[in-house]
């Protein structure tokens, strides 16, 4: 093992996540996801490990790796996806082709809204759940919640009474057949809203409802009934799980202030810091390299305050040195933020010690060093101090503990957005815009008409060549450019 394998293998968390190896040149040359990170990561490397032979030719290549913690294995399994299709590792032989996972959606814009499967989720105003990984888990979800507030299933965007003598939805009495005014539209809209409730995390009754009737059916002898509702129940609690994970609610006020009083505690400060800021960075390996900052009143997020910054003083991945140009443009000399966002009375840097005494050191720099200062580790969700104390582990069920451990989820949240974002701005910047003779308003006709570049790269070139208005070498010339972003 390489000694810079080594000291890379220090820094891998136990959580669940996805890796990237590289070789010498830099080149991805596998992909994986792991439900601990640590654990997988090592097993390449150990020795007298029995690899497969394709194992030990990739383990053999590997230079160097990268990697990326997510909240769960779902979220693990559709990243390593996403990054496969991105970087096409040649070790990696599966999921190479272009196949998506299911999302449930729901759009409240149409006139009798109801849910869809879908493959691609698109920030066009609908309300999403998901992608999962589990094809099942949408499918029963969606049946599930038609039945039970009796969304309708047919397609018809205008159902008539023509439409409604081909139903057997409300034949067989799963449909409130809002289309023949069986119920008023604001009676549907209630069941409509109810069913996204429902989905969110936000009706745990109904589940332990069905879980009810399942004991019940067993205990009278219906083992079929009682099979189906377990499996039933089983999807609906991944598929509502897994939307809480990712919008969790707000904690209520009395809890969040009982939190902050806790941290002045473990922390020794005076009193509870009534505002909290909280700092993330965020690369795809040294592009795009980002910061959010976000802040919490009273323990609670306050989106007033939340700020993106590009980190413009270097390029690479450096995170220490990020977070001091993120401390230094919130507070230094001349920061058009001092005056409109409120000082924090404590500053968390999401990472550890580096990351911590980079801020601490600008904040001596400035004149601001009175400002409390901690990291927040993701290994163990530690509080790092570098004062000569230990590092602090609040107990599990501590609100002190979920307040930062939620303002850092924001912060890596808003971070991610942004740095997406840029992304996507660059590849239509950097393939639309070198093509000559194409301008802002065929830009967007092309990208409205396809959605994304990628879109129009599979698009054939005599549509594009309509769509943008075109000729057809033009037509030629875009879809040479835009296939190789991919």
């Amino acid at each position: 093992m390489s000694p810079l394998i080594s000291e890379r293998l220090k820094e891998v968390p136990d959580k669940p996540g996805c890796y990237l190896m590289r070789d010498r040149q830099g080149v991805i040359i596998y992909v994986g996801k792991a439900k601990n990170l640590r654990r997988r990561v090592s097993s390449y490397f150990r020795a007298g490990a029995r690899h497969p032979p394709k194992v030990r030719s990739m383990v053999a290549t590997v230079h160097d790796f990268e990697f990326m913690t997510v909240k769960n294995e779902a979220e693990a399994l559709l990243t390593e996806a996403s990054l496969i299709k991105k970087h096409k590792p040649r070790f990696n032989i599966l999921m190479r082709d272009d196949k998506r996972y299911l999302a449930l959606k729901a759009d409240p814009l149409a006139t009798w809204p109801r849910f869809t499967c879908v493959r691609i989720v698109r920030d066009d105003g609908a309300r999403y759940f998901g992608p999962f990984p589990s094809s099942p888990i949408v499918r029963t979800a969606k049946d599930f919640v038609e039945k039970r507030y009796g969304i309708r299933e047919c397609d018809a965007l205008c159902p008539d009474a023509e439409t409604h003598r081909h139903c057997l939805a409300d034949v067989i009495r799963t449909c409130s057949a809002p289309c023949i005014g069986k119920v008023t539209e604001e009676d549907y809209r209630k069941r409509f809203d109810e069913a996204c409730e429902f989905l969110e995390g936000r009706r745990p009754a109904v589940l332990a409802e069905l879980d009810g009737n399942m004991r019940a059916a067993a205990a009278d002898g219906h083992y079929e009934k009682a099979a189906h509702l377990r499996d039933t129940i089983f999807a609906l609690r991944e598929m509502t799980k897994a939307h809480f994970v990712r919008h969790t609610p707000q904690m209520r006020r009395e809890d969040a202030l009982r939190g902050i009083a806790e941290l002045a505690d473990a922390i020794g400060l005076k009193e509870p810091p009534r505002t909290i800021e909280c700092v993330d960075i965020s690369n795809l390996f040294g592009t795009h390299n980002v910061a959010s900052l976000v802040v919490a009143r009273d323990g609670l997020p306050d989106g007033r305050f939340y700020r993106h910054f590009r980190i413009s003083s270097f390029e690479g991945a450096d995170d220490p040195r990020a977070m001091a140009e993120v401390v230094r443009r919130r507070y230094g000399p001349g920061s058009t933020l001092l005056d409109s966002s409120p000082r924090a009375d404590l500053f968390i840097c999401d990472g550890g010690i580096t990351q911590l005494r980079a801020a601490r050191a600008v904040f001596a720099e400035i004149g601001a060093g009175d400002i409390p200062t901690v990291g927040l580790a993701k290994r163990q969700e530690e509080i790092v101090l570098d004062d000569g104390r230990d590092s602090i582990l609040l107990p599990r069920d501590s609100q002190g503990l979920f307040v930062i451990t939620r303002l850092r989820d924001e912060a890596h949240r808003f971070a991610i957005t942004y740095h997406r974002s840029l992304r996507e701005r660059t590849i239509r910047e950097s393939v639309l815009d070198e093509i000559p003779g194409i301008g802002e308003a065929k830009k967007v006709r092309l990208l409205k008409e396809f959605h994304s570049v990628r879109g129009i790269a599979k698009a054939d070139v005599e549509r594009i060549r309509a769509v943008a208005g075109v000729s057809m070498e033009i037509a030629e010339e875009i879809l040479r450019k835009v296939t190789p972003a991919l």
